[in-house]
């Protein structure tokens, strides 16, 4: 803390004495400044105690004094520093009257201590205070470090900070939404902050901006996070007071470290790319057994699900950037695996099916069409998605051509959003009770029918959990109730009996259809 009237008053070299305003002592003193004159108020920058003697004061006199310290109050005068002794044996009760009538400390100064004691005690102590807080700068920003290091993510370095500035922190995305706060309760009062921050977005950076909590009872500090004019984030900062020159360090220290954490996952983010693109093109080429080598953990449990592949484009990058901050902050918000991969000026990605992502998606397509922007709706940016039907490892090149068709058909509807299910919302269950297709579907499954009457394995039924799950080995299997190696052997022993590769997607088509006819025509009428 900075030196105080009451910290000067405690200096035993000093001894000075209170005469006036001993209730005010706590006042900070931010200098020492010795002025004879009869109004020092225009060389005054507030926080001093002004040392006198008097000399060119009437100090007898009530009304001269009076407004000599209403004046020096209204200047922001920590307090008055009478010299006995020289000018005056005591202090005149004129001064002492108005000074204990204007609330402002009057302190009387012995005739043995000089002037020059007061400021160098008064300035020693303000080195001292500035020591201790840069020291504990240092020391905070040594605590943030190793939070920030401690793999815990961002979460760590918030409670640290947290912590060194009594209060609490969060940081938000680049579209606005909360990443992680600290501690748990700053979660919700952060979050109404939102459109501050994106506000705090639209200004180049580095910006910053100090707003008031709506309940009132914090300061809040946003600071944007990244190196360029964009903004990547940011991170806000809730005290009761504003921030010493300790916290200012703590914060600062906190800013730097997420931005050198933001700009580190930015390359990662690149390096995840990369490799989402090759897994994407393997799974497009039907290699999905080398798809899901590669993908290993950072994409294999997006394969080991129910996904969804969209393909979105936009007439600036703008827009498809806005919409894919957006699936990937939902993402990461609810700990899903979001696989984007650009393509041109295309953007395609793979989303669990039902997922926060996916559902992301939705809402931003909502919203964009409410706008009155264009023709028909759809945002200013000309987003529009395509979004294929529920998918598997082995289905991606259908999906991938679904999500075309929508996307066809959205940017002829005027649409943002359009998903394969809307285009395929009739059945062609009724076609394949035709004479000639249950013919088609007897003769193809009746050696797979053999085999199982013979009571060597149960293969119509194992394909068609298989192909039910999209080709998804665990999910079919936990379906049969069988170890996923047996269903792989029956697969294979498909793949023997029919002569066919289940990799081919026209001969799972093809059987799927069977499979469909046979149950349409063995159901009761």
């Amino acid at each position: 803390m900075p030196p105080t009237l009451a910290s000067l008053l405690q200096h035993s070299s000093l001894k000075l004495t209170v005469r006036a305003g001993a209730d005010k002592l706590s006042t900070p003193v931010r200098w020492a400044h010795a002025s004879e004159l009869a109004d020092p108020v225009p060389y005054m920058d507030g926080g001093e105690l002004l040392l006198v003697t008097a000399t060119n004061l009437d100090a007898r006199d009530p009304a001269a004094m009076l407004r000599y310290v209403q004046r020096l109050v209204g200047a922001g005068v920590a307090g008055i520093g009478f010299g006995v002794g020289v000018t005056y044996e005591e202090i005149p009760p004129a001064l002492v009257d108005a000074a204990e009538e204007a609330g402002l400390p009057l302190l009387e100064v012995p005739r043995r201590t000089p002037f020059l004691a007061i400021s160098k005690a008064v300035s020693a102590a303000i080195a001292a205070d500035q020591y201790r807080s840069v020291t504990a700068g240092f020391e905070a920003q040594r605590e943030l470090t190793r939070a920030a290091v401690a793999g815990d993510g961002p979460t760590g370095l918030l409670t640290r900070l947290a912590a060194t500035v009594d209060g609490w922190a969060a940081l938000y995305d680049s579209s606005g939404a909360v990443v992680a706060a600290a501690p748990d309760w700053a979660q919700r009062r952060a979050a109404r902050l939102t459109p501050e921050v994106e506000r705090l977005r639209e200004r180049p950076g580095p910006a910053s901006v100090v707003v008031g909590d709506s309940d009132g009872d914090d300061r809040v500090e946003l600071q944007s996070l990244g190196a360029g004019r964009r903004s990547r984030g940011a991170l806000a900062v809730g005290t009761g007071a504003a921030l010493g020159t300790a916290e200012r360090y703590a914060v600062h220290s906190a800013v730097a470290l997420l931005t050198l954490t933001t700009a580190r996952s930015r390359a990662l983010q690149g390096a995840e790319q990369r490799l989402g693109t090759a897994v994407l093109r393997m799974l497009l080429a039907g290699e999905s057994d080398h798809a899901r080598a590669v993908a290993g953990d950072l994409y294999g449990g997006l394969l080991d699900a129910p996904f969804r592949l969209l393909i979105a484009e936009a007439t600036t990058q703008a827009g498809t950037d806005a919409l894919a901050e957006a699936m990937e902050s939902a993402a990461s918000r609810s700990g899903e695996t979001l696989l984007t991969v650009p393509e041109g000026e295309r953007l395609v990605m793979l989303a669990v099916d039902g997922g926060a992502a996916v559902a992301a998606c939705a809402a931003h397509a909502r919203a964009a069409d409410d706008l009155p922007a264009r023709e028909g709706g759809g945002d200013d940016t000309g987003v529009v998605v395509g979004m294929s039907a529920p998918s598997g490892p082995i289905a991606v090149s259908a999906a991938y051509k679904q999500a075309e068709q929508a996307l066809s058909v959205a940017r002829r509807r005027g649409r943002t959003l359009v998903e394969h299910e809307e285009l395929a919302a009739g059945s062609v269950l009724p076609l394949l009770a035709d004479d000639a297709v249950r013919a088609f579907a007897d003769g193809m499954l009746r050696p797979l029918r053999e085999h199982d009457a013979k009571g060597r394995g149960d293969l119509v039924d194992s394909l068609r959990a298989w192909l039910s799950r999209h080709g998804q080995w665990d999910a079919a299997a936990a379906d049969l109730g069988v170890h996923r190696h047996t269903l792989r052997y029956r697969m294979r022993r498909v793949e023997e009996i029919l002569g066919r590769s289940l990799d081919d997607p026209d001969v799972r088509m093809e059987l799927w259809l069977a499979l469909k006819s046979t149950a349409a025509s063995s159901a009761p009428q």
